[in-house]
């Protein structure tokens, strides 16, 4: 059985902006993954509302990934795919961050997992990471102070999380082919997006675990 990690904010967690609860599981993009993988597949969610790349929160306590990424990844070995999707709560005004900034902050992330040995193998090889840019952001009423000025960084993550990743040789996946985010709030998907995203991850994992 392969094992993937799904490493990400509340658009992993399953945020729902019509209700302001959490989705079920088979509607969450990693579940929906999970039914398209089939049994051969364990997808392990690991979304955290307010989860930031690896920067601390003056406000929200624990929400760094890079604090949180090494002991998730040691209690959820072997890993033989890491899906890193983090960079929408980067985009907070509180922290003024370049689009550029949080792509290399999500490059630290891939940095970890590579360095972590809780692959597959008695030694312990380096998990396979796939970086998935998210959706653009919309400044809407729900969250628009806190995002302010939030939305056009957010256009340019896309050129970013290229770059970043050809530097490195990872792969990516941009959300914004497949899924946008609700305009109910500007920043969550809506239950359609979920079912996109985890449909077109699929194949992608699939050629990554089969070399």
């Amino acid at each position: 059985m392969k094992t993937v990690l799904c490493f990400g904010d509340s658009n992993t967690w399953g945020f729902n902006p019509e209700t302001r609860g959490r989705y079920e599981p088979d509607i969450r993009w990693p579940g929906v993954l999970r039914a398209a993988l089939g049994a051969e597949y364990e997808v392990v969610e690991e979304g955290l509302c307010g989860r930031t790349t690896v920067w601390e929160d003056p406000i929200e306590n624990h929400m760094s990934g890079a604090e949180y990424l090494t002991p998730c990844l040691q209690t959820h070995k072997p890993i033989d795919l890491a899906i890193i999707m983090l960079g929408t709560n980067d985009l907070k005004y509180r922290f003024h961050l370049s689009a550029s900034d949080i792509a290399r902050a999500v490059g630290r992330l891939a940095e970890i997992v590579e360095d972590s040995h809780c692959g597959p193998g008695q030694q312990g090889a380096s998990p396979k990471v796939l970086v998935a840019c998210p959706a653009p952001i919309l400044e809407v009423e729900a969250f628009s102070d806190m995002f302010r000025g939030g939305a056009d960084t957010s256009r340019r993550l896309r050129a970013e999380f290229e770059r970043m990743c050809a530097e490195r040789g990872l792969p990516l996946f941009c959300v914004e082919v497949v899924a946008s985010s609700s305009p109910i709030d500007g920043i969550h998907l809506a239950s359609e997006a979920h079912a996109a995203i985890g449909r077109a991850l699929a194949p992608q994992v699939r050629t990554m675990l089969a070399r």
